[in-house]
């Protein structure tokens, strides 16, 4: 077993604090590296204080995970000792679903693993995260990083990142297309640069008046105060596209209203509680409410090669991991622009 060092909650009612702990021993297919940086998800909050559902504790959170390989298997052929590499959300899948077979392992339908707070396939060992010093993850689960990007802005593009980009793929938002992107924060602010790359004409729906200088910094075409009923009545009916990465309580139904016919209102955010859609919101304009989750890795390979070819990083804030909680303080007032990323070598 490979020594860790790493930051856990020991369980829902406590602080993360330094944890000792061991990861399995490099197998013939696996990759260890060593961890330089991990971003910080609204996700790993969540978790720790089982928001969502009963968390396996203790609990090592973090999947926006960039480093450099340390150790390969025997059997390893896309890596060697010294590569760059990511992990994100997930570490394993089946691989031999029908999803995992199309490369949709984030749906794998025997459940993909995740990269904390999950069982590895034996279904017993529990897996930890980033906030640590190394990882082993096998190498299908492993991603190629550019040197040409600063690393450390790289990390959340592997779930800020890749839960933007894959449904604007998948919707093929583009040129001629109107693209609203709802809430402008860890999510919105990289739902925003990849639409603007794709050639939609991008507008930041918002109710802070004042992220409207951001939004047009990171290259929006158009900004919408959604408590002002005035700009709200003048966008009813506008956008092709809606990408809401809203997680609080929101009215969907007003969102609906700002669609034009056949528009897509798109999920990604995790709001607390199940909303309330009226079905007139939707046949009004033959309208759709859809969700998507993370990509798979090679859709997540593909953005990381994205972003390197057109110098796209996110705009983050370094912090030391002893100032975690403080940090999730600050998040949850939206009180960062627009990530925090651990610089790992402060553990």
């Amino acid at each position: 077993m490979i020594a860790t060092k790493g930051y856990a909650a020991q369980d829902p009612g406590t602080d993360l604090a330094p944890w000792n702990f061991e990861r399995r021993e490099v197998g013939p297919h696996d990759v260890q590296f060593e961890i330089l940086f991990c971003g910080v998800c609204h996700s790993d909050l969540h978790q720790i204080k089982n928001d969502w559902f009963p968390g396996i504790f203790p609990m090592v959170p973090g999947h926006e995970i960039v480093g450099r390989v340390i150790k390969v298997g025997d059997h390893v052929k896309k890596f060697k000792v010294g590569d760059l590499a990511g992990t994100g959300c997930m570490v394993d899948s089946c691989q031999v679903c029908e999803n995992c077979k199309q490369d949709l392992e984030q749906y794998c339908l025997e459940g993909n693993t995740q990269t904390y707070n999950g069982l590895e396939r034996d279904g017993k060992t529990p897996t930890y995260g980033g906030y640590s010093d190394s990882i082993v993850v096998r190498e299908e689960f492993v991603l190629h990083v550019s040197d040409k990007l600063n690393l450390a802005a790289v990390a959340p593009l592997l779930c800020a990142g890749i839960t933007t980009y894959s449904p604007l793929r998948h919707w093929k938002v583009g040129k001629g297309h109107k693209l609203a992107v709802l809430g402008l924060g860890g999510l919105g602010h990289m739902a925003v640069k990849f639409g603007v790359a794709f050639g939609a004409e991008v507008t930041v729906l918002s109710t802070s008046p004042k992220k409207e200088e951001d939004a047009k910094k990171l290259g929006a075409h158009h900004f919408v105060v959604t408590t002002d009923p005035a700009q709200i009545k003048a966008a009813r009916g506008t956008f092709d596209f809606i990408l809401d990465t809203v997680s609080a309580e929101h009215d969907f139904n007003m969102y609906l209203s700002l669609l034009r016919t056949n528009g897509t209102h798109i999920c990604v955010g995790v709001p607390p509680k199940p909303a309330e859609i009226a079905a007139f919101s939707l046949l009004g304009g033959r309208k759709s409410l859809a969700g998507s989750g993370i990509g798979g890795i090679a859709e997540t390979q593909e953005m990381l090669d994205f972003c390197a070819e057109n110098n796209i990083v996110s705009d983050i804030e370094m912090i030391d991991i002893k100032d975690i909680h403080n940090a999730y303080e600050r998040m949850e007032k939206g009180d960062v622009r627009y990530r925090f990323v651990i610089d790992m070598a402060t553990l």
